[in-house]
């Protein structure tokens, strides 16, 4: 059976709709990350809430928005869990499709002394997430929304229809590419803005069929590619070295430098930047201002273990900022 989820309380806030995953993460914190074939044996396990678009739809709430998420989950506790926990945070979950005989997604994280982690994904629900779901939830949703955020932890038909539909509405669409998967080179021509990382800007352009940077590369070289086929800005976050935003092709690019941080896990980190990124441009930010304030609340989550635990409410994201 495929029911909705029970909903959540709106807020006054800007809309923000997520299209995205939603899991449990099981975390255990080791003193070094495992090689191929290697165990290595540390504390815990501890369960915190996860999924890339669980996660951004949480950050984005806290940043001020009135989030709607559109996914899916088991009907089992882990999924009933889940929704709770979601709702706790002001997230609107009557998008999330509670599915029979299918366990809720679940991600094995190990975290390191640094706060680097590995993580391996069972999607479960998360594989049957459908287009047509993602239809009709988005056809009462973008009529009020002011930004649309697609991850990529669902199948590339629900991605498709997500990013198709905002932005044939005329609504602004952020596609987060993480993963990497074939339908984002054919969802380019749709003008979406791309928020990769250093490693999945390299993965994009060769998925496009364009000779791939090398490592060292200036992430400028992949913006330009994208962005060449999308018309549309690209940012690609680089951790802790902050972000670089390029507008346009021939645009010339604006590194937004990191703010000092300390270093407990960075899990989550990215999917609270693109959460704050939404809720701003939401609010009517540019891109270059909505970058700069997400990269402050990704400063600040990433002190704390778990992806969700850190991410910061507005107001601490607010007494945060640097004067400009």
């Amino acid at each position: 059976m495929n029911r909705p989820g029970d909903g959540g309380v709106g807020r006054a806030g800007p809309v923000v709709v997520v299209v995205g995953a939603i899991n449990v993460d099981l975390v255990v914190a080791v003193p070094r990350l495992p090689g191929p074939g290697e165990t290595v044996v540390g504390g815990g396990p501890e369960r915190y809430g996860g999924g890339k678009g669980a996660n951004v739809a949480v950050a984005a709430a806290r940043a001020g928005a009135d989030v709607r998420l559109v996914g899916a989950v088991g009907a089992d506790e882990t999924g009933a869990a889940a929704l709770e926990e979601l709702r706790a945070d002001g997230v609107d979950t009557g998008g999330v499709a509670v599915l029979d005989g299918v366990a809720t997604g679940v991600a094995l994280i190990v975290v390191d002394g640094c706060g680097e982690n590995q993580i391996a994904v069972g999607a479960g629900a998360n594989a049957a997430v459908t287009p047509e779901h993602v239809r009709t939830v988005l056809r009462g949703a973008l009529p009020t929304a002011s930004c649309v955020l697609v991850s990529t932890e669902i199948p590339g038909a629900a991605v498709a229809a997500a990013v198709e539909a905002a932005t044939a509405a005329g609504v602004t669409c952020v596609l987060n590419p993480a993963p990497v998967i074939p339908v984002v080179a054919d969802l380019l021509e749709r003008g979406p803005l791309l928020t990769p990382n250093r490693a999945e800007s390299r993965d994009l352009v060769a998925l496009l069929g364009l000779e791939r940077p090398a490592a060292d590369a200036s992430v400028l070289v992949s913006a330009q590619s994208i962005a060449a086929r999308s018309g549309a800005p690209v940012v690609v976050t680089l951790g802790g070295d902050g972000a670089v935003v390029l507008l346009a092709p021939d645009g010339t690019p604006c590194h937004v430098p990191p703010r000092p941080a300390t270093v407990r896990d960075t899990t989550g980190a990215g999917d609270t930047f693109n959460g704050v990124f939404a809720a701003r441009l939401a609010a009517g930010d540019e891109v270059g201002t909505a970058v700069w304030v997400a990269t402050v609340a990704a400063s600040l989550s990433v002190a704390h273990a778990g992806a969700r635990t850190g991410m910061p409410h507005a107001e601490a994201i607010d007494a945060a900022l640097p004067p400009r």
